[in-house]
């Protein structure tokens, strides 16, 4: 499984408010088209962008931008995550 959980941090929901970005934990194989097909199925959503990261924890945070027809927050709502 690619995509393993939404991050729900301060830092996260900033950026879900000003720039339309979710945070997921992901596989730390996966790779970036990897990572968007999934969350494009998975979630029924456009995504315009996605940038990856391994923080200290090794751990990888995709940092997913949506399009503006996909409000974050919508989708973080489903989630559970606002």
């Amino acid at each position: 499984m690619i995509i393993k959980y939404p991050l729900s941090t301060e830092k996260s929901i900033r950026l879900m408010e000003s720039d339309n970005v979710l945070v997921f934990i992901v596989d730390i194989k996966s790779n970036k088209p990897e990572i968007k097909k999934a969350i494009e199925e998975f979630y029924g959503v456009k995504v315009v962008r996605v940038n990856t990261t391994i923080d200290p924890k090794n751990r990888k945070k995709a940092y997913v931008k949506f399009s503006d027809e996909t409000p974050a927050i919508d989708l973080a709502t489903q989630l559970g995550i606002m």
